[in-house]
């Protein structure tokens, strides 16, 4: 099967879990810097184990991403010099800018989660009838 999840893959996985919930944590405990870096380090960790190294390694090289890998990098930086507001904020704009190409994957990931999912559609048709309606008056 093409989607068939590996063992590999559910490392991958579990180590972004652990660094969006160091990071979580980092962020609540008034931008701790240890916790923010082991928020990075856990998730940089589970992306390259879940994409496999040559496609993280493309991922961040791919001349189009420049923006977003030198933004990851920077954001990386800023929260080692104690500056981790600014870091996060940068990290935060390198993965909306990195994997900008993977959230219809993610779109329809999230639509398979029981309440995540029923929300997530709601949410959607909700603005599908409001841009029906706009449509409707625009002509």
């Amino acid at each position: 099967m093409a989607y068939e999840i590996t063992e590999i893959k559910k490392i991958g996985i579990g180590l972004i879990g652990f660094g969006i919930f160091f990071a979580f944590l980092g962020i609540i405990l008034f931008f701790d810097r240890g916790l923010l870096a082991l928020g990075n380090i856990f998730s940089l960790a589970g992306v390259a184990i879940l994409l496999g190294w040559r496609s993280t390694w493309a991922l961040f090289t791919y001349r189009a991403n420049f923006k977003g890998s030198a933004s990851f990098l920077l954001g990386l930086f800023f929260i080692c010099v104690r500056w981790p507001i600014v870091g996060i904020i940068l990290e935060i704009y390198s993965c909306v800018f990195l994997f900008s190409g993977f959230w219809s994957s993610i779109k329809v990931f999230l639509y398979h989660i029981p309440v995540v999912g029923w929300i997530i559609q709601f949410i959607s048709q909700k603005e599908e009838r409001g841009s029906q309606k706009f449509q409707a008056y625009g002509q």
